[in-house]
């Protein structure tokens, strides 16, 4: 997933340095990415929610119960939770792109919003 989202940030960048483009029929297969890669993002923020939460839950169980095998369950959780947090940070980052992306084919196509680089 991560070279995909990379690999289309790039080609919507270069697609925005030309000029002669249909950019309504641009703008519509970018909001269809834009709704796929949303959907991977809210699916990984519940599955980085609910590692973060069997995360919290095996410490503190581990907390009061002392059980090695609890204590071998966190560090895997943590192992996991990682990597999960690493790659949702990616996501929002990507779609939050994707969007100001979506802001400066529009004012190709038409006088729009667009958002100006703080």
């Amino acid at each position: 997933m991560k070279k995909r989202i990379l690999a289309y940030l790039e080609y919507i960048d270069n697609l925005l340095e030309e000029e002669d483009k249909d950019w309504n029929k641009e703008i519509e297969k970018h909001l269809i990415q834009i709704g796929f890669f949303a959907h991977e993002r809210l699916v990984h923020l519940i599955v980085m929610f609910l590692f973060a939460l069997g995360t919290f839950m095996s410490i503190l169980y581990f907390h009061f119960c002392e059980a090695i095998v609890i204590l071998a369950l966190a560090i895997g959780f943590m192992v996991l939770l990682i990597p999960y947090i690493m790659h949702y940070y990616l996501l929002e980052n990507s779609v939050q792109r994707m969007y100001t992306q979506y802001d400066r084919m529009r004012a190709k196509s038409e006088k729009a919003f667009i958002m100006k680089d703080e």
